[in-house]
């Protein structure tokens, strides 16, 4: 009984040593392979050496990546050249991963999986590389020819230009979102779409509207034609005869303001030589020796714009340095002009 025992103990011995070499031996022969089931950047890879799983990766990761990225804003294209790129995979480090995902597991339960041919469903990301610094470099030559500063509207009444210089909006490329869709279309094998440019409208400081609100009146003086023009809203509005200020008594030139207005103003006559035995005195409205009619807009220095009972002398130099317009003239301007309005004496 006792050496049936030992045989049957003996036999069951040899049985385990025989699984156990048989489980060994089947797992050693599965060692230089990939893992039924495993993928790597979405690429199965399963039953492979290391070989061939290396050149799958190649032929299908990274080879569809060699190629060149293009950006397009209206007719013009810019290309990121794979050179430039220099897009790389770790191909070896990645079916290294593999591998070692392949032996998860004890010897037994990997020899059990082999066996009924499970599949591990495992997922491995490649590390991929490329230059940043060639996306950006293209980017800022997008930037470079596509941006546009904004202008703001402008106009120069220092020198009598009534003229707006007109506003305009700037352009500028979204460059965030530029380097974003580059890098994606660079990492997805075998995208050959162009990248569309996506810009912003970037408004000016002051608009033409703006500006024209700002001056809703500027009077333009060209004593050499004897005119003064209106402009409402940088616009000409009308323009009316004038009288300007005689020889050694001109009407003064340069860029001012309307500093104060009155209706039937009295006269304050200037301390001024031609002035007479009437120097410094005041005459008031309605009084014949009054020369300022209907309406008054003081400039510069006692000099003004008004009205004039002298209708014969619009059209000449004949003041003493002020601006005389016709009665209806001058009434009608002064509705229009606020204190403060440009005045420029050309």
């Amino acid at each position: 009984m006792r050496k049936r025992l030992i045989v049957l103990t003996a036999v069951v011995a040899l049985i385990a040593l025989g699984v156990v070499g048989g489980a060994y031996a089947y797992d050693h022969s599965k060692r230089d392979r990939v893992a039924e089931g495993v993928m790597v950047n979405g690429v199965a890879i399963g039953g492979m050496t290391r070989a061939q799983a290396e050149a799958k990766l190649r032929q299908t990761l990274l080879a569809p990546l060699d190629r060149p990225v293009k950006a397009r804003y209206r007719n013009h294209v810019y290309t990121l050249t794979p050179k430039q790129a220099a897009i790389g995979i770790d191909i070896h480090g990645s079916v290294e991963k593999a591998m070692v995902a392949s032996q998860q597991g004890s010897m037994f339960s990997r020899a059990w999986r082999n066996l009924r041919n499970e599949k591990l469903e495992t997922q491995l990301a490649a590390n991929v590389s490329y230059s940043r610094p060639a996306i950006d470099k293209l980017v800022k030559r997008a930037r470079a020819r596509i941006d546009r500063a904004p202008r703001d509207a402008n106009v120069d009444l220092e020198k009598g230009i009534v003229d707006p210089k007109p506003s305009r909006t700037g352009i500028r490329v979204k460059y965030n979102t530029l380097a974003k869709e580059l890098q994606q279309t660079l990492l997805d094998p075998g995208n050959t779409q162009v990248v569309e440019i996506k810009t912003s409208v970037v408004q000016p400081k002051v608009s033409t509207a703006q500006l024209a609100k700002r001056y809703p009146a500027v009077i333009i003086v060209n004593r050499g034609a004897f005119k003064l023009t209106l402009y409402k809203n940088l616009k000409p509005a009308k323009t009316y005869g004038i009288a300007v200020g005689q020889v050694g008594l001109e009407t003064p030139a340069g860029l001012y303001h309307i500093q104060n207005k009155a209706v039937n103003p009295a006269w304050h006559v200037p301390n001024s030589a031609w002035a007479g035995d009437l120097a410094g005195q005041v005459i008031p409205a309605g009084d014949p020796g009054n020369p300022i009619k209907a309406r008054w807009m003081g400039i510069f220095d006692g000099a003004g714009i008004h009205g004039t009972s002298e209708d014969a002398s619009i059209g000449s130099a004949a003041s003493h340095g002020c601006i005389r317009m016709h009665i209806p003239d001058v009434e009608e301007l002064y509705d229009q002009v606020e204190v403060g309005a440009p005045v420029y004496i050309a």
